[in-house]
């Protein structure tokens, strides 16, 4: 029975000292945990690190948090854990290969030059079991900058461009950047397709936007263009088919820019035919005069001026049609009767585009 009871007793003990050891508490952290994420076109970058405090110390002179020297042991670049960076898609970093995925950021200071490596084996706590000649993927050599007074170790995403940033470790008064491309063309391209598979193949929306954004980059045109007829057309049997001035409009300029010349006559043909509100007109009518549709503009705003007449737009958009084809009388008899039922907020403008009329100087804004 004493047997038992021992025993017992031995079991209840072990059971509270390992809850002890393992239990499961947030306690708040000397250095505590940050994720930060920046996305940079479609490929998303993030950061998880430890942040440690100055609280005093001159950290880039201590040894003892930031290895000196070209000493082999290398630095966690931040506390406890080592610190992680995910890309979503392949980069170039300081101008070399990175494939997509998740590494360990290392860093090894030497003669106020730094050395990044960035480790395929990327769960380890500190740096201390880095194996420098089998885990690293990348390593690159940067230059330190001075930067404002950071008192807690962080990480900052500076000189952002379409397709580049700079990440920067800034701690006290230095910080260690280096710069991050992508191809903008190639991820954003291959993101829409694989995106274009799913919940968004039912909207025609996505396939113009896809087709519209290719179009304004002069990529992937020959592409572009099934997505824009997918949007009119629609899928399997027409399904989600929606046939309107927005997806029509896309699919000119592409048609435009691919030199297809008698498709694109045809199109605008067919895109005048189309149901349109005012304003859907107001743009269409602009577009065309835009991408140099002169007579198509005139006979557009004749249709929709019959529906829809004394629209001061319209007849703006078709006193200059008749400008553009070289018929200044009808373009200013147009603009100064679209004067009298303008809003205030517009007429100077207005005023302005008639003496532009008179002189022969109006050019029409790009978009």
């Amino acid at each position: 029975m004493k047997k038992a009871i021992y025993l017992s007793s031995i079991t209840f003990l072990i059971t509270i000292v390992s809850y002890g050891q393992f239990h499961t508490l947030n306690i708040p952290q000397v250095s505590p945990k940050v994720k930060v994420s920046q996305r940079l076109g479609v490929t998303d970058i993030t950061i998880n690190y430890s942040s440690p405090a100055l609280r005093g110390r001159d950290v880039w002179n201590n040894t003892n948090i930031i290895p000196q020297g070209g000493n082999p042991i290398a630095w966690r670049a931040g506390a406890n854990m080592g610190t992680t960076i995910e890309f979503s898609t392949d980069v170039l970093v300081e101008g070399q290969l990175l494939k997509a995925g998740i590494y360990g950021f290392h860093i090894i200071p030497k003669n106020d030059t730094y050395t990044l490596l960035f480790a395929h084996n990327h769960d380890q706590w500190g740096s201390y079991y880095l194996d420098k000649e089998k885990d690293i993927s990348l390593k690159v050599t940067v230059q330190p900058e001075s930067c404002a007074k950071s008192e807690q170790l962080d990480y900052e995403f500076l000189n952002r461009t379409e397709n580049s940033l700079v990440v920067g470790l800034e701690w006290g008064e230095k910080r260690i950047p280096f710069k991050v491309e992508v191809d903008l063309n190639t991820t954003v391209v291959e993101s829409f397709r694989s995106e274009l598979r799913g919940i968004n193949t039912y909207h025609w929306q996505a396939w113009n936007d896809a087709a519209l954004w290719c179009l304004n980059h002069n990529t992937n045109l020959e592409e572009a263009l099934e997505w824009a007829n997918r949007s009119i057309n629609g899928g399997y049997g027409g399904f989600a088919a929606d046939k309107n001035i927005t997806n029509m409009s896309t699919k000119i300029r592409l048609l435009r820019k691919l030199n297809k010349t008698e498709e694109v006559k045809n199109t605008v043909a067919e895109a005048k035919k189309l149901d349109a509100t005012v304003y859907e007109a107001n743009g269409f009518s602009r577009f065309l005069l835009q991408n140099g549709f002169y007579q198509d503009a005139l006979e557009y705003c004749n249709i929709s001026l019959k529906s829809n007449p004394d629209i001061w737009f319209l007849e703006l958009n078709r006193g200059l049609s008749q400008y553009f084809l070289n018929n200044k009388k009808a373009a200013l008899k147009d603009a100064r009767k679209a004067l009298k039922t303008t809003p205030e907020q517009y007429q100077s403008r207005l005023n302005e585009i008639i003496k532009e009329i008179e002189t022969g100087t109006y050019k029409i804004p790009e978009n």
